[in-house]
């Protein structure tokens, strides 16, 4: 071996010898370095008394209870320990006092255990809580001018001001509670009009021997602002005016943060946009017109859809769809669903128009159905041209439809065919569109029309035609129990109704997909889809009325988890050839629901009373 291969070779044993023995130091080793972070064998122990909502706010901030669980590396002297314990019963008063108890017996005392740690008790007798005597709402600024000058906005704003101020009087104080309400009433002074509105003042004064406390806040609301001029960024694809035609305000107009964020939820919802954000200049120094600033982010041009889904109505399925946002180069976005399944196949169409002026949409779309259910087959195409409008809370469509209809059952065959005008209104008031526990919801459909139609039997033909109208009605209510912005609620509850009638002559033939019948997931529960009706020759047909019911009570699981939620229920309902031949069914059970951020999953087991059976209902969908 060489010189030069035998100096190298001392050199990789040298390097070897070094790292072997660094990885032994403390601060080499991993396991060390773990070692080092496990909590310090205990040298006290410390035992609180006090009530239990009380005993855990000590338990989590009393320094003595936090040294306790310390690591190695804070491990406490006796010199500290004795400072601890002698700083400890302000400490405690101190804790107490956030939630209201001025007035505590607060006793330390230090012992030694059996184990032969100290143990050191903290003992507390918290005594009555402090309540709210006397509360003041005051401003100052433009809005106090504008009151002063009976500026009857400005009046009904420092009335609601006051209205909805948290803290009221007799109600516990807290600190967290007084620090939540000045932030929220501010907050909202903000959102008023006024977003450069500040504290001047807030003072609340404790009295402790008449467990009172008296609060005064005096806020300065700062200038009026008013909506400027609007600059939007971030277009590239789509048109300029798509997004100033969904405005529903105009320059001058005083500045409402849920007026910005109605707007830029249009944004949102119209199609075209992935995410908007819309917000005002907040320099006082042009709040007489402040600049309006519009950001979105552009959804692709063309974009296309695969998903699978289940539901107990017809079964396994699968989903394509596709979206153009500007058809032929034009303020014009189509689409076009497709849904295959053993139970149904289906093409649904659209093509509509870019926002246009008073937020209204031109629409034509079609679709085209093949769906088994019941025992029966139904063929059926529709043909619409009419006209959409959105608003916050309100939807309007107008349309004039031509509808084909084929139904084939073990008693024979009737097709028809109809023409129509319709009108369709819903009304929300809801605390979210996707998964709403909160307020209501109102759906009115009319129509109007002339139908032909054939009923085809083994004896021959039978036509009927006439004119006919049709109305229905849905009303939706949500409610969260208890119902109050400072609790979590602990249940919710849905209760819906909905009727519907065709008035039309006996002989008119009305296409199938124009009438009604009850049964399924979103109807009355217990039953299958479609199988509630009148029965004719032995055959479930459908039927001129229709009316269901259904209360549903449900619950969190667990409240670290409250996207998941237990539920029990009541439907019933049934549909019917005329309103003295409906004799409703009842349906209940039990059901999980799961609010995802695509909307909610639920699985219901259920029984229908009439048919004393057990009946599991799904409903679930994936996008990829």
């Amino acid at each position: 071996m060489s010189w030069r291969a035998l100096r190298f070779a001392a050199l990789v044993a040298l390097l070897t010898w070094l790292l072997a023995g660094c990885s032994s130091l403390p601060f080499w080793s991993k396991k060390s370095g773990e070692a080092a972070a496990r909590p310090a064998p205990p040298t006290y122990q410390l035992e609180v008394e006090a009530p239990g909502n009380l005993r855990q706010l000590l338990q989590t901030y009393l320094d003595l209870a936090r040294f306790q669980s310390a690591p190695e590396t804070e491990t406490i002297t006796g010199v500290e320990l004795d400072r601890l314990v002698a700083a400890s019963p302000s400490q405690v008063r101190s804790l107490l006092e956030t939630e209201g108890y001025f007035n505590a017996d607060v006793r330390v005392s230090r012992s030694a255990g059996a184990s032969g740690l100290d143990v050191i008790r903290v003992s507390v007798v918290p005594g009555p809580r402090a309540t709210i005597e006397k509360w003041q709402v005051d401003v100052t600024g433009e809005l106090q001018k504008s009151v002063q000058a009976d500026n009857e906005d400005a009046v009904v704003e420092l009335a609601a001001l006051r209205r909805r101020w948290p803290l009221k009087g007799d109600e516990p104080f807290r600190q967290a509670a007084w620090n939540e309400a000045k932030n929220v009433t501010i907050a909202r002074l903000r959102a008023e009009g006024y977003p450069a509105a500040t504290w001047l003042s807030t003072t609340a004064r404790v009295d402790a021997q008449t467990n009172s406390v008296q609060l005064q806040v005096v806020a300065d609301s700062g200038p009026l602002y008013k909506l400027g001029p609007i600059t939007i960024e971030g277009l590239q694809r789509y048109d300029e005016r798509d997004v100033r035609r969904l405005t529903t305000f105009h320059p001058g107009q005083p500045y409402s943060e849920q007026l910005l964020l109605d707007y830029q939820e249009r944004l949102q919802k119209v199609g075209l946009f992935e995410g908007a954000v819309v917000e005002i200049d907040p320099d006082p120094a042009t709040h007489q017109a402040a600049p309006v600033r519009i950001r979105v982010k552009e959804l692709p041009l063309q974009q296309a859809t695969a998903g699978v889904g289940y539901s107990a109505n017809v079964g396994p399925r699968l989903t394509l769809e596709h979206v153009h946002r500007r058809v032929f180069g034009q303020r014009m976005s189509a689409k076009n669903k497709f849904e295959l399944g053993p139970s149904l196949k289906s093409w649904q169409g659209e093509l509509t128009s870019h926002p246009l002026v008073g937020l209204y949409r031109n629409l034509l779309s079609g679709s085209a159905e093949h769906l088994e259910a019941a025992d029966e087959v139904r063929n059926s195409w529709t043909a619409r041209v009419g006209r959409t409008q959105e608003t916050p809370h309100i939807e309007r469509l107008y349309f004039a439809e031509l509808t084909h209809a084929r139904l084939d059952t073990a008693a024979g065959s009737a097709s028809s065919e109809a023409v129509s005008l319709n009108y369709h209104w819903i009304w929300r008031r809801v605390d979210s569109v996707l998964l709403p526990t909160k307020g209501i919801t109102l759906s009115l459909q009319g129509a109007g029309g002339y139908a032909i139609g054939r009923d085809i039997q083994e004896g021959g033909i039978t036509e009927g035609r006439g004119p006919f109208t049709r109305a229905f009605g849905r009303f939706t209510w949500y409610r969260p129990i208890p119902n109050d912005e400072d609790q979590p609620p602990r249940w919710y509850l849905t209760a819906r109704a909905e009727a519907g009638q065709v008035f039309a002559a006996d002989h008119v033939g009305v296409p199938d997909t124009l009438l009604f019948r009850a049964g399924g997931d979103e109807s009355v529960r217990g039953y299958a889809y479609r199988t509630l009706g009148p029965i004719v020759n032995g055959v479930i047909t459908s039927g001129r009325v229709m009316a269901t019911g259904s209360v549903e009570v449900a619950r969190p699981i667990s409240p670290k988890r409250p996207q998941f939620l237990w539920a029990v229920f009541v439907d019933a309902g049934q549909a019917a050839d005329h309103w003295p031949d409906l004799d409703p069914v009842v349906g209940y059970g039990v059901g999980l629901r799961w609010r995802s951020p695509v909307g909610p999953l639920r699985v219901d087991l259920a029984y229908g009373q009439e048919i004393r059976k057990l009946r599991l209902h799904l409903s679930v969908g994936i996008a990829f």
